[in-house]
């Protein structure tokens, strides 16, 4: 039969699905991203994975790891790397030259600016003269003074939680050893210390909290606290005492007890004691809490105490620098080779450990991954550059530095309540100030919640990645990643980036004893280290790397933050009919 012959509404019904094909046909991407920049261009639904690179990088990070070499290296060759400190001048030096030795090129230090005193721990001991004879598990806090040589007094303890609490105090502390802060209970270890991330757990990071209401000014208090315990410390001194000793925090778990002691800024007296004009103004140690149970409750049965102690300690400088280390694998690609795709860790610890699992885990793995991209001589169509980053753990200097030379920054209020925080909770003063360069980082990966193997990625509320990442993370399924969340993270060197729109990612880990026993103790050392997950981890992140490298079109960005808006967001509004205005 001829198409002249057939029905009209058989015509009309080629007709539309001939126009219905056409609308639905995909278009084509690459045409209408002729003549725009990476980051403006169409993304397809679907990602060109390379697999036989996948299955590269995994055999050399699995079957020929190096990773705990590095680790022995950083964690036992090194040791502890307190901001500052000679020890964390070593290790920019020795991993600027491991980065060059691996092939990597323009291994190099960056000055991020004055971090303030130089500090080391020589020794210290401590323990009790009287009633009894008792030896302390005991180290100095960082940036404590040297007693020059064993000091000896009777012990009081000071129960003060505000200045007006210290008044009864005055005239009765010369030439006695303080013990500040309260005597917590010490729970049974009635669970395990080392745990990893069941199902359940990670269905609750995967879940997106939802929760209105008054934000929790935990961390508002604690530094609240630390600008009463300056002054405590300043009245001591006053006071003529000779040392002060406070006893451990606690860990998840119990864990801050049998001799694991946290030694870091918030047992201090002030937290900006790495500066001269904020200095302890007397010798400092923390001590275990069953050491300090036994002398408080001496103390509260109205028992003498003696208490000897020497801390030998040496400031090597007040205006230190702190420095970045940078290396790179250049970029291939004619059009792409400009933009750059980051990694890294903080390269800074606490001093009484090794810091291996906070944060030299993170920062061996960043060097892993660098390690296995030269070894196979990938060709990256960008720039990959590793960054390790120092001055995390006093307000993540390193990084917002290297940000701020870079890429941008929000600018900070000046007013004087505001100057007496740090820098990482005050205030905006105005809108992200940017670089041009802040257009040409596609996004930085970041490893530091120790040394568990990466279970999944925190996507820090950029939506438009979850498809991306889900796809990437299908071949490595059998690795034990699969946990991808809207969720945001925080306290670590990604936030540096996301404060700029930068694509920012911290990873998923197991938490292993990490929370319980490692973080900022004694205890962090290199046998924390667990050698498979940390080869995993370097796997994970250097796929990660690889594919942001080689994609077509850089990783999606979230809007421009507004932290300026943040304060006037946060207000109540005014909508009660018939509400009149408070009075000033």
């Amino acid at each position: 039969m001829q198409l002249s012959e057939k029905p009209i509404w058989i015509l009309a019904l080629l007709l539309s699905l001939t126009f219905c094909s056409a609308a639905d046909k995909p278009k084509d991407s690459k045409a209408d991203n002729v003549g725009k920049t990476s980051n403006e261009q169409l993304r397809p639904p679907t990602e060109n994975l390379d697999l036989t690179m996948y299955q590269r990088i995994r055999d050399e990070g699995l079957s020929h790891s190096h990773v705990m070499d590095y680790a022995s290296g950083l964690i036992d060759g090194i040791g502890p790397r307190l901001t500052g400190s000679p020890n964390l001048k070593r290790a920019n030096e020795w991993t600027r030259d491991q980065f060059a030795a691996m092939g990597c090129s323009n291994a190099h230090l960056e000055d991020w600016g004055e971090f303030g005193m130089g500090w080391r721990q020589l020794n210290t001991w401590a323990r009790m003269v009287s009633p009894d004879s008792a030896v302390f598990i005991a180290q100095a806090l960082p940036w404590s003074p040297s007693s020059h040589g064993p000091v000896s007094g009777n012990a009081v303890w000071v129960d003060a939680k505000e200045e007006k609490g210290l008044e009864k105090y005055k005239g009765r502390l010369a030439g006695k050893i303080i013990f500040f802060g309260p005597m917590r209970e010490v729970k049974p270890v009635d669970k395990p210390l080392w745990v990893r991330r069941d199902d359940a757990d990670l269905k609750g990071t995967v879940g997106y909290p939802v929760h209105v209401g008054k934000r929790d000014e935990a961390f508002d208090d604690f530094f609240v606290s630390l600008q009463f315990r300056e002054k405590a410390g300043q009245f001591f001194s006053a006071e003529h005492a000779i040392a002060v000793v406070v006893p451990s925090r606690d860990g998840r778990g119990a864990g801050g007890s049998g001799g694991t002691i946290f030694d870091d800024g918030g047992s201090g007296m002030g937290w900006f004691t790495y500066r001269r004009e904020h200095a302890e103004p007397l010798p400092i140690v923390v001590t275990a809490i069953e050491n300090y149970g036994r002398v408080y409750r001496l103390l509260k049965a109205n028992v003498p105490v003696t208490v000897e102690l020497d801390v030998e300690t040496e400031f090597t400088g007040d205006h230190e620098h702190g420095f970045d280390t940078i290396a790179e694998i250049p970029g291939v690609d004619p059009k792409l080779k400009d933009e750059v795709v980051m990694v890294g860790g903080h390269l800074d610890s606490w001093a009484s450990g090794t810091g291996a699992t906070d944060n030299g885990a993170g920062a061996v793995v960043a060097m892993e991954v660098m390690r296995v991209l030269n070894t196979l001589r990938v060709q990256p169509r960008r720039t990959i550059r590793v960054g390790l980053w120092t001055g995390e753990e006093q307000g993540e200097f390193g990084s917002y530095g290297y940000v701020k030379q870079h890429f941008g920054y929000a600018p900070l209020s000046t007013a004087p309540d505001q100057l007496a925080l740090p820098e990482f909770v005050r205030k905006p003063a105005g809108p992200v100030e940017l670089k041009p360069d802040q257009q040409k980082i596609s996004g930085y990966f970041n490893l530091d919640n120790g040394t568990g193997k990466i279970r999944g990625i925190y996507l820090q509320q950029n939506a438009a990645v979850g498809p991306i990442f889900d796809q990437w993370i299908q071949p490595l399924k059998d690795l034990d990643v699969s946990a991808i969340t809207m969720q945001d993270t925080d306290g670590t060197d990604h936030e540096a980036f996301d404060s700029v729109g930068i694509p920012g990612f911290q990873f998923v880990q197991d938490m292993l004893d990490y929370g319980s026993r490692t973080h900022h103790s004694n205890m962090d050392v290199y046998e924390r280290l667990q050698a498979d997950d940390l080869a995993q981890a370097a796997v994970v992140e250097a796929i990660f790397v690889y594919n942001t490298a080689m994609r077509d079109q850089m990783l999606p960005r979230k809007p421009l933050p507004h932290p300026e808006l943040e304060e006037k967001r946060q207000a109540p509004l005014k909508v009660m009919p018939g509400a009149e205005a408070k009075e000033e």
